[in-house]
């Protein structure tokens, strides 16, 4: 039997909000996706003005991230005529991505989740899933300390 880790809804919705946050600071929209460690959808978040384009991007981009355990943005590097894993952007029915904008959420060294976020740029994109991912992170840190604390 495997036990599998998996991020709660709860904090889901805490990175969704952390990455809506930082969408407004830089003025752009976004559509954010959060997923499970299989790559399925736990919570999503059309802002107002993100583009209805972005919503299967958003989520195509979290699930690459968790399912494949990496970001986007390095199958972008690594899918270019002659590399190892040039095509790989044609897999999974077409949701395989490689624009920036997808990290995975890591416990330790195990993918728990997926971050995704589209309507910018994929840097912009990048910058907005990477405020969610620190949010969860420095949740997670909290906890830790508060643990701690009680002993």
């Amino acid at each position: 039997m495997l036990t599998v880790k998996r991020i709660s809804n709860d904090e889901a919705k805490l990175m969704i909000a952390a990455a809506e946050k930082k969408s407004a600071a830089i003025g752009i929209p976004m559509c954010i996706a959060v997923t499970d460690e299989s790559g399925n959808l736990i919570e999503f978040s059309r802002m107002d003005g993100g583009k209805v384009s972005s919503i299967s991007i958003a989520i195509d981009k979290a699930f690459t991230a968790s399912a494949a355990k990496n970001p986007t943005s390095f199958y972008n590097e690594m899918c270019r005529p002659g590399s190892p894993t040039f095509g790989i952007h044609t897999s999974n029915q077409g949701h395989f991505s490689i624009i920036g904008g997808g990290l995975p959420v890591k416990s330790g060294r195990a993918v728990v989740g997926g971050i995704g976020a589209s309507s910018g740029t994929p840097a912009q994109d990048i910058e907005v899933a990477q405020a969610g991912l620190d949010a969860l992170e420095a949740s997670w840190k909290r906890a830790r300390t508060k643990t701690k604390r009680k002993k």
